[in-house]
């Protein structure tokens, strides 16, 4: 008997970062060496005084079950640094704490959606938002970022595509892929026009700390909008904590109830070790933040001016995260059939553009979060085969 598998299943897309890493890794078996520019991770290790604390939690006993909704005592720093960072009072009641920050997306669509509801979000963009939104049977409705507005909204644009059957609005800055943040004046006029409409926004702060350009305003931050957004945020980015798996939401509570419900019934709890971890990484010193900060803006600094010397090759400067959202129409390749290029014959992993929606084709994406040499390495593999097009 052939097993089938649920029609929603097919809904569900995978990250291109992870196959991308497969593939490269495969290459490296066969003794090609390969810079590793795909991945969104820091490379720097998590800081010591967080990692002494996770030790500590587990020699203390934290290696059984917690609350569902995380320790008590997490969520009331998570409120702190919230007011720290943002300046909005929020009830520790309020946040939920999940195995990292994708859960946060999932369950408050899986609470908000309906099947037919229309959910806007930014193209390029994470292509886990659109997988989720159609998992849930809404409507994704993408907005293209533009890279002459600094890869952020066309807002007549965005005004024309809210309808009646928008229920949610997701914005992420600094951005992923391109690196892009949306204007403070930018961030009020959407709040103005969301205000008094039955929606939510899923605001994605996850690169909060990693902007170069000012800090991000977050749009919760605006007259009567904190009770209409989940601000969504985690350890992986801001303190190089990929592989703890700590993420959490901050939103109002009768939708704080409804998270804590689907996270009862698919993980129990948040590991509470790396909870106590997480306590460290908010209440500790933040210098380690703030040095990775600055590395990331030498890192860009010197990647993009050397790709902005590969024929064919435009690369805005980011002001956020790190990843480099590089132009290569000039080239005449496609994006995907340029980046396998660059991966097989170069040894520069990278991704495509179109990986994250119809409108990053015609883009690479290359994340700094690699060591400088490696990086200007990287460039001067990329001008070698530059040939082909040059």
């Amino acid at each position: 008997m052939q097993r089938k598998l649920a029609a929603r299943v097919s809904q569900l897309k995978v990250e291109s970062a992870f196959e991308v890493l497969v593939r490269a890794r495969a290459l490296e078996k066969q003794g090609r060496s390969v810079i590793h520019l795909e991945i969104g991770e820091p490379d720097f290790p998590t800081p010591p005084h967080i990692i002494e604390a996770g030790k500590r939690a587990m020699d203390e006993g934290y290696t059984k079950y917690g609350p569902t909704a995380g320790l008590p005592e997490l969520r009331e720093s998570i409120a702190r640094y919230i007011l720290r960072t943002r300046g909005l009072t929020v009830n520790p009641e309020g946040v939920c704490v999940v195995p990292g920050a994708k859960p946060i997306m999932f369950f408050t669509m899986l609470a908000l959606l309906e099947a037919g509801d229309e959910v806007i979000y930014p193209d390029p963009g994470f292509p886990i938002y659109e997988s989720m939104v159609r998992y849930t049977g809404a409507v994704p409705v993408p907005i293209p970022l533009v890279e002459s507005r600094g890869f952020s909204f066309d807002l007549d644009l965005f005004r024309d595509k809210l309808s009646e059957r928008t229920r949610m609005v997701i914005l992420n800055s600094p951005q992923n892929p391109t690196g892009g943040t949306i204007p403070p004046e930018d961030v009020a006029r959407l709040a103005a026009m969301l205000r008094d409409r039955d929606v939510m926004v899923l605001s994605d702060e996850i690169y909060s700390r990693l902007c170069y350009d000012g800090t991000p305003v977050s749009i919760a931050t605006f007259g009567g909008m904190q009770e209409k957004t989940i601000i969504l945020d985690g350890f992986s980015k801001t303190y190089s904590m990929t592989g703890w798996r700590l993420g959490y939401g901050v939103m109002p509570l009768w939708l704080a109830e409804a998270v804590n419900t689907l996270m009862v019934n698919s993980n129990s709890c948040t590991a509470t070790f790396t909870q106590r971890a997480g306590i460290a990484a908010l209440e500790g010193p933040q210098d380690c933040v703030d040095a990775m900060a600055a590395e990331f803006r030498r890192r860009r600094d010197a990647i993009c001016a050397g790709l902005n010397t590969i024929p064919g090759f435009r690369c805005p400067l980011p002001s956020g995260a790190f990843y480099a959202f590089v132009n290569v129409e000039g080239t005449g390749i496609g994006s995907k059939e340029l980046a396998d290029y660059l991966l097989n014959e170069a040894g520069v992993a990278c991704l495509n553009g179109g990986a994250f929606g119809p409108h990053g084709e015609g883009y690479i994406r290359f994340s700094y979060a690699n060591s400088l040499p490696n990086l200007l390495e990287a460039v001067e593999r990329i001008r070698k085969v530059s040939v082909r097009w040059s």
